[in-house]
Parts: structure tokens; C-alpha cells; sequence
């Protein structure tokens, strides 16, 4: 009795691992490039902190074209970096890069970007436009408009004002 029952949960495992794997499996592409190709490099937002745990909607997901010298086995490429990127190891995996479609006049030009070690870019806080004042149930919260350095779109955020007071104190002109 105990075994027609191990044997029916292994076989219920079995079915849902299945189910899952040809879920994965539609959805998953075999990502392949050419020596040659250029491809754009993945960098992700950082502000010094996980600052309210919130990306920027406009900031650079990609930065590049660089071109492609090698393939390392089966999932890793050397690229052709800058040398603004000297600090950075040149192989990548597949899932860092993408293919640029485009010509290679249209990218994103580095300088306008601060890269750590990490590849996460830097955004600082410029000055600080405007304050108002939140009443929320029970309490009262100051917010203040920040302008950021490297914001494409809207360079102006609604901020609380103690947590930029903790991280960034030189703004308020301390």
C-alpha cells in the first residue's frame, strides 16, 4: 500500500515537472550570435542605494554596439570594449547581450554614462526644485522634488525628504 502510493506521488512529480518544462520550453529561444555581429551590452540601474526599490522608466537598459571577437563555448562571447570600459572583463554571457538591429552610428554614447565596476550606472541628485507637504492617515510626510543627473525624460522625482536627507545631506546645503 505504502508503495502504490510513493509510486502515484512520483508519477504526479513526474507529470508536473513535464508541464512546467514544455511551459519553459515554448518560451525559450536558443540566442546565438555571429563572429562580427554587433550586439548591446545590459547595464542596470543603481543610485548609490536601493534607493525605494524603483528603476527609472526612461534610464538605458542597453549600452553599446560593441562588436563580437569570439565565441567562448556554448553561452559567452569577448566583445570589443571601449576604452571607457577598460575596468570591466570583456566575456559576457548570451543573456547580458542583444543583437543591435540598428547601424552602428546609433547607440548610446558612454560618456553621458557613469559605470561602476558592476555595470550599474549612476544616477546623483542635481538640486532639489520644490517641497510639499503629504498628509497621509496618521502621519505627515515632506517630500521634495529632485533633479537627477542622468534622467532621460522627466529629470524630476517626487522624493521623501529624510531619506534624501540621510543619503544625500549636500543637497540641503550641508
Amino acid at each position: 500500500m505504502t508503495n502504490e502510493k510513493i509510486d502515484l506521488i512520483r508519477a504526479r512529480v513526474k507529470a508536473a515537472e513535464d508541464r512546467q518544462k514544455s511551459y519553459a520550453d515554448k518560451r525559450r529561444r536558443p540566442i546565438e550570435f555571429q563572429v562580427g555581429d554587433y550586439v548591446l551590452l545590459k547595464v542596470s540601474p543603481w543610485k548609490g542605494i536601493i534607493r525605494f526599490r524603483k528603476r527609472g522608466k526612461l534610464g538605458p537598459r542597453y549600452i553599446g554596439p560593441f562588436k563580437i571577437l569570439a565565441r567562448v563555448g556554448n553561452v559567452a562571447y569577448h566583445l570589443e570594449l571601449s576604452s571607457m570600459l577598460d575596468g570591466i572583463h570583456n566575456t559576457f554571457h548570451v543573456s547580458q547581450l542583444r543583437k543591435c538591429l540598428t547601424d552602428e552610428t546609433a547607440f548610446v554614447p558612454l560618456d553621458d554614462i557613469e559605470l561602476d565596476e558592476g555595470l550599474n550606472y549612476v544616477e546623483r541628485p542635481i538640486t532639489i526644485k520644490d517641497v510639499k507637504v503629504k498628509n497621509l492617515r496618521n502621519n505627515v510626510v515632506r517630500q521634495v522634488s529632485v533633479q537627477w543627473q542622468h534622467r532621460k525624460g522627466s529629470e524630476l522625482t517626487w522624493e521623501a525628504e529624510d531619506e534624501m536627507w540621510k543619503h544625500y545631506p549636500s543637497l540641503f546645503g550641508m
